[in-house]
């Protein structure tokens, strides 16, 4: 075990161990990332499995995403303050616990349950990962480190289809989809006992503090916005619905004044109120949030379609999906090499390949028929992949190059909590799309396979807008955008603040 610590400044006083402890890291970092993708295949399953209706389905995915994003921003702070390895140590066993918990659900109201706890174990473990990788690793071995980050990620996105749908068909013990859970438990069980011994112990900062009020205020905004965005539907949006809609408003009012006292005065704030006063900052929050908020939600339906709609198991409906995947880890291997040039046009392209390819997609779904040729789904899903794995990167870039140094790291973990805050609201609105235009599922069984057929098509290409709509407004919106700095020359390079990667969540 390392006791003591300093960050290296080269190859020869930096920890020997140091790749044994980024394998570590990784294996973490991929345990998490295939959670994200292996979910959407098993969404059919479980859905027939614990007899869950429309909303509990949107839920498995939505709280994961919803607790996760809550939860980065105040766990990287506690990273600051107690230790980092020691948070990632405990968002390790922490994950591995909440999964092996959601693998033995009873109910869905229990996997739902247990979906938090492992989104908030996963935002304990993620901030810590880079933040670890950062000053364990001399500078001119930093940028090789992060670059097995995306690889780990793409890799992630391509094997959770994959796997999850193999778990599935398997049947293993008769579990059905409960494998895809259960699978995490050795995984993290060998991370926790290699990161106890190998990972370096960079020390805490025990005088810094958390931000509790803000807190509270920003996660009861984005709870009372999600909630009846879901839940509504079922309930024919009484007026409790909307009046929660506004509370969040209220409060999110709220959370901006309480920064802004704390800020006067000195104190810790949960979010920067240098960047809540920052224009350009709120401009890239929301763009990426939109942005984010386009790709979950489709592949939840995309899974449903053809195992519901069009009876594909398990592992062919993950086979279908999986060119959005090759996609995204084709271009990642290469984007790298673009550095910080001409960024808002990748951005552009990127939204552009993106709402071009679903569109492809939304034609080929509205005219199926009897039955689905999945190999016409690869183009438009490839082509898709493509667009999210050139921009997404570019899109952080973006934003922070007009950020100042000294706030970088603050609104790098910011983007990444509206991006799975984007995740969630997606969820809720591509469902309630989705579902609304589906209607009563048991009666629509009754008319017969051709119109089952025609029902969950049209449900899919009718929310399937939502995400062209979506790219087609990044593509616009990013323009508005402002480099600032060195940035200012689109395609000149240049330095800008240097932000860990996004997290891949986001894929099929």
């Amino acid at each position: 075990m390392i006791h003591q610590f300093h960050v290296p400044q080269s190859k020869a006083d930096a920890d020997p161990r140091r790749w044994l402890a980024l394998a570590v890291l990784l294996i973490a970092s991929f345990m998490n990332l295939i959670d994200v993708t292996i979910v959407n295949v098993a969404i059919p399953s479980m859905q027939q499995n614990l007899h869950a209706d429309a909303s509990q389905i949107e839920w498995v995915i939505a709280a994961y995403v919803l607790a996760f994003a809550l939860g980065l921003l105040p766990f990287g702070r506690l990273g600051d303050i107690v230790g980092r390895t020691h948070m990632f140590l405990i968002g390790v066993a922490a994950f591995t616990a909440a999964s092996f918990a959601c693998g033995l659900a009873p109910s869905i109201q229990w996997l739902i349950a247990f979906r938090v706890i492992q989104g908030l174990a996963g935002a304990i473990m993620t901030p810590q990962v880079l933040a670890i990788a950062t000053v364990t690793f001399p500078p001119e071995e930093r940028g090789q480190s992060f670059s097995l980050f995306g690889l780990a990620a793409g890799l992630a996105a391509v094997a959770g289809p994959i796997i999850g749908g193999l778990l599935i068909g398997a049947n293993l013990g008769g579990l059905d989809w409960r494998p895809i859970f259960l699978v995490n438990v050795p995984v993290g069980i060998v991370a926790l006992v290699l990161g106890w011994f190998i990972i370096p112990r960079p020390p805490g900062h025990p005088g810094m503090k958390n931000d509790p009020v803000g807190i509270v205020l920003f996660a009861g905004a984005m709870v009372a916005l999600v909630y009846p965005l879901i839940e509504g539907r079922d309930y024919g949006w009484p007026a409790w619905a909307w009046g929660l809609i506004a509370l969040s408003a209220v409060l999110l009012v709220a959370f901006v004044l309480w920064e802004r006292r704390m800020a006067a005065g000195n104190k810790p704030q949960l979010l920067n109120f240098n960047l809540i006063t920052n224009p350009n900052f709120l401009m890239g929050a929301g763009i990426t949030t939109i942005f984010a908020s386009g790709v979950p939600a489709f592949f939840m339906v995309i899974s449903i379609l053809l195992q519901v709609g069009y009876n594909f198991s398990p592992i062919d409906s993950g086979l279908t999906n999986t060119p959005f995947s090759v996609g995204v880890l084709l271009i990642s291997l290469v984007a790298g090499r673009f550095g910080s040039h001409y960024l808002r046009t990748r951005v552009a392209l990127s939204s552009v390949m993106l709402a071009g390819g679903i569109l492809w997609l939304h034609f080929i779904i509205a005219g199926l028929g009897e039955t689905v040729d999945h190999w016409s789904f690869l183009p438009p899903l490839l082509l898709a992949g493509l667009g999210l794995g050139l921009g997404f990167s570019a899109l952080f870039q973006t934003v922070l190059s007009g950020i100042p140094p000294r706030d970088a790291g603050s609104a790098s973990g910011a983007l990444q909590a509206f991006q799975q805050v984007g995740g969630s609201i997606g969820v809720a609105l591509v469902g309630e799309i989705f579902f609304t235009s589906l209607g009563d599922v048991p009666t629509l069984f009754q008319h017969g396979p051709a119109a089952v057929h025609a029902s969950f098509a049209n449900a899919t290409a009718l929310a399937s807008w939502f995400q062209i709509a979506t790219f087609a407004a990044v593509a616009i919106l990013i323009w508005l955008l402002k480099a600032r700095g060195p940035q200012a020359a689109q395609g000149q390079g240049g330095a800008q603040p240097q932000a860990a990667p996004p997290p891949v969540a986001m894929e099929a």
